[in-house]
């Protein structure tokens, strides 16, 4: 065998999961094949058998199903899929109920498939440390557990318990796993792991699992008891109302809880079977675990990073600006353990901003998840300034001062001295182009945009936009600061709106082209939830500020001027302007945008009714799907085209960006995979038709959909 070694030593059977040539263990198509070898071994040995070891030879106990393999299914595939995974839970129904103990011995990380593994053993053991994590992270793929983990799951924990494990996906520690009673015991290290089995196997001579007990209770009851039956009666509503229809994975997830709770082990385990052949086959599961494991594990590798320079992480690093860019970013580096001057024209301003922190962290002080200790240090970290002098020494400076280009070359001019000599200069910016902002720094090739988004301290992704002097020290520099204090960088080449700015403004300036267009209002937010986008184009106008996004459109105008060019409004852009200068309606913070925002605590905000008398137009034919799909179409193209100018020069940073910047919605795996996983033909011809309908925004070149059938993954 090539992925399971098998010993018989003394009478304790030790089966070691050791798949050659990858650095952890798999759910394998040769795993599959092997399982039934060494299970058939193992009831061979069985009358001179006293207990059964699960080990592992990896640095992890056992990662889970074998992904790429996933991604070549197709929905006729789905009864094989069927047939495989029953196949793998007959093996593990036959070692646990064999009458003798197994023990899973857990030397490191178990997730998904191998936390399912794990829990084969009636007795599992767990090397005490905090890096290692066990769970079912399933559903963040568009799966679920389907080698036992929900049904055994729901029967270990009870089916309120093991909700968050199963439909939330939330992960646990090894001392975690002993306070549930996932784990029955912790040692030292990994050399006690044995010891330990062999000691569990020494003093029980018979083992079973507590629902293979005839007396055995689903803990917490079953859908029967009047209390489950009560949570679970609205549990379907505030599921659908979080998924919106367009997640499977979650509402199968919780039908095979519910209905295994209601008939006995193994009937649970074929239902949950069925679930998850049916997932596994379908569109949602693929595009979600392209993006969420391929992509993300490609960002993090450092595939956009360019050159092979050492890894670095800055020790002190300079804010300009408290506002609340700035103030966010002094948090997120003084919560990972970097020393930060917040600089601002006054103390009184850069106090404000460190008192952002202190705001940030005291409700978890107060919640006793984090001590008074800790929170000093943090807050220590942060040292408040009105002198640019007390910049002096800093390896990296990031100016997040306001969105004007003359005021950020003259604060780059005067800090940009105080860097240390290998030091660098980044600017903060959502929309101006870097190389034309680098016109005001000293050493060009050092300089380098940093594009976080707000809130920074709950905004995960970091767009590092290199300018045409920009050099690849520096943007590998940028990049690992940016994993340093936590987040998910993408790199991308100068431009106007670079990414996430260019293809965000698409989404916002669509629906206000549908308001335009006397559509109505409500109708235009809707199609925008039921999309998959978090909240409507409206509502994101509203909070990123509508006078800014017409500062933005009059500085394009002005750049395009001095360039002797013209910029052509579109009809998103003419209708915000209206809003803000003809209307005053400059967004959420100015108290008045597309929405109302009523003074009195608690009263929610509503779209301001002059809205109807002003833009709607009755009898005005609209077709919800043209709408979601003018929503989710027109953000695609945009990042296709962005492909195609160089822009985005990766498909992993295109999918990552579009989700975690600007919200794209995650079923589609974000904007290039939802090309992809739409079928790049059908997408072209549907694309076409909006086009016709709707406007050149649509229209796609013959050099984009080359670029599109370039990049497209093959699996």
């Amino acid at each position: 065998m090539q992925t399971i070694r098998y010993e018989l030593a003394d009478g304790v059977a030790t089966i070691t999961f050791d798949e050659p040539g990858s650095p952890v263990n798999t759910m394998s198509a040769a795993w599959q094949l092997e399982l039934p070898e060494v299970t058939a071994q193992v009831v061979k040995d069985k009358e001179i058998l006293r207990g059964i070891i699960l080990a592992s030879a990896k640095s992890t106990f056992f990662a889970g199903a074998d992904l790429k393999a996933t991604m070549r299914l197709q929905p006729a595939d789905a009864p094989r899929v069927f047939a495989e995974i029953e196949q793998t839970k007959k093996c593990f129904r036959t070692l646990e109920t064999l009458g003798k103990p197994v023990v899973s011995c857990l030397n490191g990380s178990a997730l998904g498939g191998g936390w399912e593994v794990a829990l084969v053993g009636h007795h599992r053991v767990a090397v005490d440390s905090p890096k290692i994590q066990f769970g079912l992270p399933e559903i963040t793929l568009g799966l679920i557990p389907g080698a036992s983990g929900i049904t055994k799951m729901t029967r270990l924990l009870g089916l309120e318990a093991a909700r968050p494990y199963i439909l939330e996906s939330r992960l646990f520690s090894a001392r975690e796993a002993l306070e549930l009673g996932l784990v029955h015991e912790l040692v030292a290290d990994a050399a006690a792991l044995r010891p330990a089995a062999l000691a569990f196997i020494a003093a029980n001579h018979e083992a079973h699992h507590p629902w293979d007990d005839k007396s055995f209770r689903m803990p917490g009851g079953t859908p029967a008891d009047p209390r489950i039956a009560a949570m679970l009666s609205v549990a379907p509503a505030a599921l659908k109302l979080k998924t919106r229809g367009l997640y499977p994975a979650p509402e199968a997830a919780l039908a095979a809880m519910v209905e295994g709770a209601q008939v006995d082990f193994d009937t649970a385990l074929r239902i949950e079977s069925r679930y998850l052949a049916r997932l596994i086959v379908g569109p949602v599961a693929r595009n979600m675990i392209n993006t969420f494991f391929f992509n993300m594990n490609a960002i993090k590798s450092g595939q956009s990073r360019p050159g092979e320079s050492a890894r670095y992480k800055p020790q002190k690093v300079g804010i300009l600006g408290a506002g609340m860019m700035g103030a966010g970013i002094a948090y997120v580096q003084a919560s990972r353990g970097i020393a930060t001057v917040l600089k601002d024209v006054s103390l009184a301003r850069a106090e404000a901003g460190k008192a952002y922190s202190a705001r940030l962290t005291q409700p978890r002080v107060d919640q006793g998840r984090m001590s008074a200790f800790d929170q000093t240090a943090l807050l220590t970290r942060i040292s408040a300034t009105d002198r640019m002098q007390d910049l002096s020494g800093c390896e990296l400076i990031i100016e997040a001062v306001y969105e004007n280009r003359e005021l950020k070359a003259e604060v780059t001019r005067e800090a940009e001295p105080m860097l240390a000599g290998h030091g660098f200069f980044a600017s903060n910016t959502s929309t101006l182009p870097i190389t034309g902002l680098a016109q005001a720094s000293a050493r060009p090739s050092s300089f380098v945009g940093i594009h976080f988004f707000s809130p920074v301290d709950k905004m995960k992704l970091v767009e590092i936009i290199r300018g045409r002097q920009t050099d690849d020290q520096t943007v590998a520099r940028a990049f690992d600061y940016v994993q340093a204090i936590g987040k998910i960088p993408i790199v991308v080449n100068d431009s106007r709106g670079f990414f996430t700015s260019r293809v965000f403004g698409t989404f916002v300036m669509e629906g206000a082209a549908m308001v335009g267009e006397g559509i109505p209002a409500a109708v235009v937010e809707q199609a925008g939830l039921q999309s998959g986008m978090p909240v409507g184009p409206l509502a994101v106008l509203d909070e990123t500020a509508l006078s800014l996004s017409v500062h933005v459109l009059d500085q394009t105008r002005a750049d395009l001027r001095a360039e002797g060019g013209t910029y052509i409004a579109t009809p998103g852009e003419l209708l915000v302007e209206r809003m803000v200068k003809e209307h005053d309606r400059n967004g959420r913070a100015a108290g008045a945008g597309f929405y109302e925002y009523p003074a009195q605590p608690g009263a929610k905000k509503f779209l301001w009714p002059q809205l109807k008398d002003l833009f709607e137009r009755r009898g005005v034919d609209f077709d919800m799907d043209d709408l979601k799909d003018r929503l989710l179409y027109r953000q695609a193209v945009e990042t296709a085209r962005c492909l195609a100018e160089n822009v985005l020069t990766t498909v992993h940073d295109a999918n990552i960006g579009s989700i975690f910047g600007i919200g794209f919605p995650a079923w589609t795996g974000g904007a290039m995979q939802f090309i992809y996983g739409t079928g790049i033909e059908a997408f072209c011809q549907r694309a076409e038709v909006l086009a016709g309908r709707y406007g050149l925004g649509f229209a796609l070149t013959d050099q984009v959909k080359e670029a599109i059938r370039k990049h497209q993954p093959r699996w």
